[in-house]
């Protein structure tokens, strides 16, 4: 995946027009961890949106095998930090074989069997009868994230999935998140608030201004070490004031 010079802006009655992003530049590997820090406001959300296809960049591009990313896709699919977006009234197994059925066309016997196959690699295949309230926060995620690589796709894009559980079942979450890349080779965008957390997880780290967001640096954490860490507070720090 390339992004070149991308700019996001929204509508603004006062000023006609807030830059979220601006002027971004950068590109995901094949089967890379790429995690997205910065500060409140410097548009890492308003960023993983237009690489799922959800917005439009009001400047520059972004492709993905060099096709420009124009609409949502399941090349792309987006894990959300809101519990509720697992389709209520389906149990766990039905919400994975159903987008399989709805997305890739998948016979429903065919995607039920998948749909097993993927819960029992995130780990809750002996919750796949029951219904998303019945499940907690960090097995809701799970099974978002299990109807997310179900389908295969290039880039699984993470808005702060991990955001709202508690610091046990996260730095688990974090762990499996970290087994399943290492089962399936597929590329990740990781957005956070965590450094720690984009340390730990991130092959290469990039760290936006204060918004609008402009690219601050991006840190190999494999070259940075046991540093990483220090270096991302600090170039937050600086890139804050």
């Amino acid at each position: 995946m390339v992004a070149r010079d991308v700019t996001m802006t929204y509508p603004d009655r006062g000023s006609g027009s807030v830059v979220a992003v601006s002027g971004v530049s950068f590109e995901i590997g094949r089967g890379e961890k790429f995690v997205v820090i910065g500060p409140s406001g410097c548009g890492k959300t308003t960023l993983l949106k237009a690489i799922g296809g959800f917005m439009r960049p009001s400047g520059g591009r972004i492709s993905v095998d060099g096709k420009p990313i124009a609409d949502p896709g399941p090349d792309r699919m987006v894990v959300f930090q809101d519990f509720d977006q697992l389709f209520p009234w389906h149990t766990i197994r039905g919400n994975v074989a159903y987008a399989l059925r709805v997305c890739k066309k998948v016979p429903k016997e065919e995607a039920l069997s998948r749909a097993d196959a993927v819960l029992e690699l995130v780990g809750i295949a002996h919750a796949g009868d029951r219904y998303p309230h019945q499940l907690s926060g960090g097995m809701k995620q799970r099974a978002a994230i299990a109807r997310a690589i179900a389908l295969e796709p290039t880039l699984l894009l993470l808005d702060e999935p991990f955001g709202a559980l508690d610091a046990i079942t996260r730095t688990r979450m974090q762990r499996e998140l970290l087994a399943i890349h290492a089962r399936l080779g597929l590329s990740i965008v990781l957005i956070t608030h965590s450094i720690e957390e984009a340390a730990t997880i991130g092959d290469r780290v990039l760290v936006l201004t204060r918004g609008p967001g402009r690219v601050r640096q991006i840190v190999d954490v494999k070259q940075a070490g046991a540093d990483a860490a220090t270096l991302l507070h600090r170039l937050l720090d600086e890139g804050a004031a």
